[in-house]
């Protein structure tokens, strides 16, 4: 622990040693390690003493599509409504916590909110004391919307490798990300 109180090097979770492979990986590879292979099943995941209730969804929180100032919805609510259903046909949405895959769309809501101020105002801005070019703050602020948004789904699709029993290499919601950007623009 450093003076300020904060926690500096040591191990990384989930980083550090030799990869996880996937259960795909092992049963390609016959088992090398010849341990039991665990998939977590529905069964795994249910727990008596809660009453559970059967929903496709969980419902889409109204801040994720909330009306921003410009006038435009903000696409959180979209995004988030994708990602559960990729993770749904895949068969692992109970694996993932629903505020996991609302800090994702949030995150990448907002990256492409920026990245409109971006295509709006340019890459360029006027510095506000001495009136010298700079970069526009949107541009900084959508790199760390970015960043923080690939870190959550890097973990998402983590989970996803580790414990789907199918190979999955088609599109995911994270490719769309793009798509969404210029989708937007013409909305």
């Amino acid at each position: 622990m450093a003076k300020d109180g904060t926690l500096r090097g040591g191990k990384r979770i989930n980083q550090s040693g030799r990869p996880r492979k996937s259960v795909v990986e092992k049963v390609e590879n016959n088992n090398p390690g010849h341990r039991k292979i665990s998939v977590i099943d529905d069964s795994d995941l249910i727990n008596d003493s809660i009453e559970s209730e059967a929903v496709d969804m969980p419902p889409i929180k109204e801040y994720l599509s909330a009306q921003q100032r410009d006038g435009n919805n903000l696409l959180a609510g979209e995004i988030f409504k994708d990602t559960w259903l990729w993770l749904k046909k895949l068969k692992v949405e109970k694996l993932v916590s629903t505020n996991f895959i609302e800090q994702y769309a949030m995150s990448s809501a907002r990256y492409i909110q920026c990245e409109e101020m971006v295509n709006k105002y340019g890459m360029i801005a006027k510095h506000p004391t001495t009136g010298a070019p700079i970069q526009s703050p949107y541009v900084a602020i959508a790199h760390s919307y970015l960043k923080q948004s690939t870190v959550i789904w890097m973990q998402i699709f983590q989970i996803v490798k580790e414990n789907s029993s199918i190979d999955y290499r088609g599109p995911n919601p994270n490719d769309d990300m793009m798509e969404r950007l210029l989708r937007s623009k013409g909305t």
